[in-house]
């Protein structure tokens, strides 16, 4: 059975429709924001890839930029930007998110996810 997932939504700007996520293992996340720091951050993240969506909860989230990752967090270094997420960000537990829901060849795919709930067939 694969494992449920959450994802970690951080907004620069409260004004903003600028968000970027993380998928996290919640009960890792949970012990890591807690204190547990010893944690290490490969626990906690399903994978080091920050996901970007300028619509709000809802659209397709893609790859932010170099640009976008340097502006909003002054550094494009995966690890440094997915901290900064973790810390500032705030959890949304989703039922949508399973870890074994993961493409079977990445080669074939754009790295989308859609948070909509339609797939890849409403593009």
């Amino acid at each position: 059975m694969p494992k449920s997932l959450t994802k970690v939504v951080y907004k620069p700007d409260t004004q903003s429709t600028d968000e970027f996520t993380v998928i996290v293992n919640p009960a890792e996340y949970k012990k890591w924001k807690e204190g547990g720091k010893t944690i290490p951050l490969s626990e906690v993240v399903d994978s080091f890839k920050v996901f970007y969506s300028n619509q709000g909860a809802q659209g397709i989230l893609g790859t932010p930029s170099k640009q976008q990752l340097d502006t909003v967090f002054d550094t494009t270094k995966d690890v440094d930007v997915v901290t900064q997420i973790l810390e500032k960000g705030k959890d949304q537990p989703s039922n949508g998110f399973t870890s074994g829901m993961g493409a079977t060849n990445v080669a074939r795919g754009s790295f989308t996810i859609d948070s909509k709930g339609k797939g890849l067939t409403g593009i």
